[in-house]
């Protein structure tokens, strides 16, 4: 009976229809998202302040997916600032089937969320989560974080970042030879976002894991890691509502089988894509960490003969995991996962903040020549020790424009100043339920005229050479760098911050004091929000990408 019973199943698995099979899981999902939502909308007090908050209108329309939609859109600029404008510090968003959350830049509020009450406020599961980088910083939470966290700390030590410097050189020196290469006949038209990416690529290759993915020579990369880094963040923003509602979902409400098999059974050919691209990046991280394993188990001197010669964050992290007590220790997968989580972290953010500086010293050539100048005179400095006012300024404007968290248990939020309610009551605190989504506008934090003052939507790097307004240093907003929020704050900062503002120091001074930019007369550029802004040419293919005649300067 038992064998006939199985012999039953085993047809019926067989002839299986796929089309039954993925409405089956379609129902199954939305089940659980509704019955998620309506669970945690029942817990929400009616006298609740998030409720009465202002905030955009929901229409019929868009009740699946809530007016979230819009802070997603590639064109979304003006949604942030329209929020920012109209509703003020503190805005209520409506989710998915009308689910509210929780939109602010209040400094006090930010404060709360990630440094006072840092514990009760977890990053949303999204896309950048454990099903894309696996349990690497950005995907990990509160103990489990803390001990990645503590390991890492070292990894990243001033000393540790001044010790790299000769292999930031020697990556910055290939990319010069590079471009110059390309100009040495004449000003050329290049695409500056692919070189700043391979740049970022490889200065974290090298210094971060002693592995070369670039020789820097050719005008096409050839690695295939390079290419999967280009369309990996392009592939990300095209999973579109699933990337931020039902990956997270199936994170949270299934196991890692059952997600593999809906994944690789859904007909959908950019999520196989990011599929394939996870796994490569997975792969390749395994193969260099055995290859740096058995490198440390041979002895100091095989390490050293590797690029990097052992001072890279891999060589670094490793030996400091092997003197750790058993307590502190990181398994290995925990290791694994840092390299892909550093790599995309170090390689998209950078190198779309090093690309935005160039594009706009091409739209200011006076501040362009300024710098060169300055740099000229006092190339050591410049280079080795302190960021440029444009670098700085750049910063400012440009960087990560959301961050996601979703609140544990259920808390208040107090705001630096009150928030007219809508029922005309001034809204002092706010009380967030469990679970309820907030949402960190880092865009308007930095961009807040209130803050920053009138001229705040303004590129001036002479702001630095002045006093800051009152209004921005007595606000006490939780950014752990000049103020801006760009790199976060508290238990969720970015922990690379120092590695990227060296990074930038580096590639910019060289660039500036070796290279004229200016604007192609036939394109115009737009950077959209795809999570990291990105350039891309108007009326063009989509693609990303920063087109700008590049030339020899007089002064170099």
């Amino acid at each position: 009976m038992s064998d006939f019973f199985f012999h039953v199943q085993h047809l019926n698995a067989h002839n299986l229809n796929y089309a039954s099979v993925l409405r089956g899981i379609a129902v199954a999902i939305l089940s659980m998202f509704l019955w998620n939502t309506f669970y945690s909308r029942r817990k929400i007090h009616p006298g609740s302040s998030l409720g009465q908050l202002p905030g955009p209108r929901m229409h019929w329309q868009t009740f699946l997916t809530g007016n979230v939609k819009k802070l997603h859109n590639l064109r979304g600029w003006k949604f942030h600032r329209y929020l920012a404008e109209e509703y003020g510090p503190a805005v209520q968003i409506q989710g998915p089937l009308g689910k509210k959350g929780l939109y602010t830049f209040d400094p006090l509020a930010m404060y709360q969320i990630l440094i006072k009450d840092g514990f009760l406020f977890e990053p949303h599961r999204i896309g950048s989560g454990p099903i894309l980088l696996g349990k690497g910083l950005l995907s990990t939470f509160g103990d489990h974080h803390r001990k990645q966290r503590k390991m890492l700390n070292p990894v990243f030590s001033i000393a540790h970042m001044r010790s790299m410097m000769p292999i930031f050189y020697n990556v910055v020196d290939q990319l010069k030879s590079a471009l110059t290469h390309r100009v040495q006949s004449g000003p050329q038209e290049i695409d500056l976002l692919i070189w700043m990416a391979r740049t970022a690529l490889e200065l974290i290759g090298q210094s971060g894991f002693g592995y070369s993915f670039d020789n820097m020579v050719e005008d096409v990369p050839k690695h295939k890691y390079s290419i999967v880094m280009k369309d990996f963040v392009p592939k990300l923003t095209r999973l579109g509502f699933a990337r931020f509602y039902v990956l997270p979902l199936g994170i949270k409400l299934l196991s890692t089988k059952v997600r593999t098999f809906i994944m690789n059974i859904t007909p959908w050919k950019t999520l196989h894509d990011v599929r394939d691209m996870v796994n490569y990046m997975h792969e390749l991280s395994v193969e260099i960490y055995e290859e740096k394993k058995r490198a440390l188990e041979e002895g100091e001197e095989s390490v050293v003969r590797q690029i990097g010669q052992g001072k890279d964050l891999l060589s670094i992290m490793m030996r400091e995991n092997m003197k750790a007590d058993s307590q502190d220790k990181l398994e290995e997968e925990e290791i694994i996962a840092q390299m892909s989580t550093f790599t995309f972290a170090a390689t998209d953010t950078t190198s779309s903040a090093m690309s935005r500086i160039l594009h706009l010293l091409a739209l200011h050539p006076s501040v362009q020549d300024k710098m060169r100048q300055e740099i000229v005179k006092a190339r050591e400095e410049l280079q080795g020790r302190k960021l440029s006012y444009d670098g700085i300024e750049t910063l400012r404007l440009c960087q990560i424009i959301l961050m996601f968290f979703r609140a544990s248990e259920d808390a208040i939020v107090p705001l630096s100043r009150p928030v007219r309610g809508m029922d005309g009551k001034d809204v002092t605190e706010i009380f967030i339920p469990k679970d309820s989504t907030v949402y960190l506008s880092l865009v308007n934090a930095n961009r807040s005229s209130q803050l920053w003052g009138p001229d705040a939507m303004e590129w001036k790097p002479e702001r630095w050479l002045s006093p800051l307004p009152e209004s921005i240093v007595d606000s006490k907003i939780p950014g752990i760098y000049s103020h801006l929020m760009t790199f976060s704050g508290g238990r969720r900062s970015c922990i690379g911050f120092k590695f990227s503002q060296l990074e930038m120091k580096v590639v910019i001074a060289m660039l500036v004091k070796n290279f004229k930019f200016s604007l192609p007369p036939d394109k115009d550029i737009y950077w959209q929000m795809s999570g990291i802004a990105t350039p891309v040419v108007v009326g063009g293919d989509g693609h990303s990408k920063l087109p700008l005649i590049v030339e020899l300067a007089t002064s170099q």
